[in-house]
């Protein structure tokens, strides 16, 4: 997801300034242990909605008279926080770092890709074990939004521990294939073709 269409979306609420937007969407998130933001991303970010019309500033005095700069949808940053909301998310479950690193393990003997595969065995269970004592704390008649949260994030790393467990039982047979190799073309400008 991108910060920028969170900071759409909680604008979408009600006119709010750059730090409240920070503190709401790592409320909303699960917290800064969960997807942190920093504040430069949050004013860079409103930054870009303003030069591209989706959002305006409004100023607006606090109870102390202090003026604050607050930010508010324009008719266009409603228009595409909607667009947004109709497009489904892709995963990108297929861009991941072990599968890489596994895959190097096993090209380049470097480690024995078991190895691999038990580190990384060993902190997703770590990971489990932390998620599910966070979701035990939790509150399902105030914080039933987060639980449902934690639940995904419990039940994707249970996927990957039973995927771990098909690359173990088949890991001889993936290191006698040969691992895919680029097409090598020729580098530079084609050959041009002589006039006749």
């Amino acid at each position: 997801m991108s910060v920028r269409n969170a900071l759409l979306g909680l604008l979408s609420q009600r006119p709010r300034h750059g730090y409240e937007l920070l503190q709401a969407f790592e409320t909303m998130a699960g917290g800064r242990e969960v997807w942190e933001v920093k504040p430069a991303q949050v004013y860079t970010t409103l930054a870009r909605l303003k030069e591209n019309g989706l959002i305006v500033e409004v100023p607006s005095g606090d109870e102390n008279g202090n003026e604050r700069q607050m930010y508010a949808l324009t008719p266009a940053g409603r228009d595409e926080l909607k667009s947004w909301f109709e497009q489904p998310v892709r995963s990108e479950r297929q861009r991941d770092e072990f599968f890489i690193k596994l895959m190097l393990a096993v090209a380049t003997g470097y480690v024995d890709p078991r190895e691999v595969i038990y580190a990384q065995r060993s902190s997703l269970y770590q990971e489990l074990h932390d998620l599910t004592e966070r979701r035990m704390t939790l509150d399902p008649r105030r914080d039933l939004a987060h639980i449902l949260l934690l639940d995904q994030a419990i039940m994707h790393i249970e996927a990957d521990l039973r995927w771990m467990d098909m690359i173990e039982a088949r890991l001889d047979e993936v290191a006698r294939q040969p691992l895919p190799e680029p097409e090598m073309r020729p580098r530079g400008r084609p050959p041009g073709k002589r006039a006749g």
